[in-house]
């Protein structure tokens, strides 16, 4: 009788079943005080200082002229450049968040996972590519390392300073394009010197490829690890053209030929044959290794049914 008598008494909060979401799961739930705020508004919110922020950015950069390519100042002033655009895309981003009362984190860089494991992975996974991708060339005769180009100090200076410079690249570039905007980071891409449209496909490629690494991880540490270290392999470890740009501070002088489908040209090894072949090889690597998050609801259901039939 008293287990029929407790059996009928209401539960407590605390013995309802908790509902169990995947951690790795971005916030993607629109506030109550967000809902009355269409999606084209907040896009035009968000884009209209993005806008002014740009165009205020090249004044100012502007006004220092320009330098020689091959210059200190000129690299300083890529870096400010990169950094700054960042900002541009960045700081809008935190007024929304205020707006739509949310943490800017869920925007794809929350704080917590800053430089964590995702992040790494991505380091190690883009400087297997790129060491995959030019050893296919290397293979085929289209590319030789020739003799160092830089010597002593100048060797971890430059290291130090492309690890950062291509780090805050990838933090612009994957925190403005990712996603919708697919499409422009190609375009922006054919604007570089001795960029094609065999490149800026490659471009479009790989930006579909760290959207499936957004979906399967959450957030945008692991292409941001990802993007920065196969830049960095590119324009400083094996020193070839990186999108059709040439810098200044690479480890060696070295050289690519045979044709084009091989070694990409101008473009560099990501207009080459290869670079789609290494593509589709880490997509399916991102396929298995990171596998398909169920929806937090569909989650949450099954625990709730565990719970009660238990």
């Amino acid at each position: 009788m008293l287990e029929d008598r407790d059996s009928q008494q209401p539960r407590r909060e605390d013995d309802r079943p908790h509902l169990v979401q995947d951690s790795r799961a971005p916030i993607i739930s629109i506030p109550a005080a967000d809902q009355q705020i269409s999606v084209g508004l907040r896009l035009t919110i968000y884009v209209l200082p993005v806008f002014f922020l740009y165009i205020v950015l090249n004044v100012l950069l502007g006004s220092f002229g320009a330098p020689p390519e091959n210059s200190t100042a000129y690299s300083f002033l890529i870096f400010l450049q990169e950094l700054f655009l960042f900002l541009v895309v960045f700081l809008p981003a935190c007024v929304m968040a205020r707006l739509e009362n949310r943490p800017v984190g869920s925007y794809g860089l929350p704080l917590s996972s800053f430089l964590g494991k995702h992040f790494w992975q991505g380091c190690a996974i883009g400087v297997a590519e790129i060491t995959v991708l030019v050893g296919c060339l290397a293979a085929f005769w289209g590319y030789s390392f020739g003799p160092l180009h830089l010597h002593g100090s100048g060797i971890l200076v430059w290291a130090l300073y492309w690890a950062l410079f291509f780090l805050v690249v990838g933090f612009f570039e994957e925190f403005a394009f990712r996603g919708y905007l697919q499409f422009t980071l190609a375009a922006i891409h054919l604007r570089n010197k001795g960029e094609g449209l065999v490149g800026a496909l490659a471009v479009a490629a790989i930006g579909l490829i760290f959207a499936l690494a957004l979906k399967r991880t959450g957030n945008l540490w692991l292409v941001v690890g990802w993007h920065a270290a196969f830049d960095f392999g590119e324009t400083y470890l094996f020193s070839v053209p990186d999108s059709g740009n040439v810098f200044q501070g690479h480890l060696s002088n070295a050289t690519l030929h045979g044709p084009t489908w091989l070694t990409g040209g101008t473009v560099g090894p990501e207009g080459s044959v290869f670079s789609f072949i290494t593509m589709t090889a880490a997509a399916l690597f991102i396929h298995k290794a990171f596998p398909a998050r169920r929806p937090a609801r569909e989650t949450s259901g099954q625990a709730v049914n565990s719970a009660l039939t238990s």
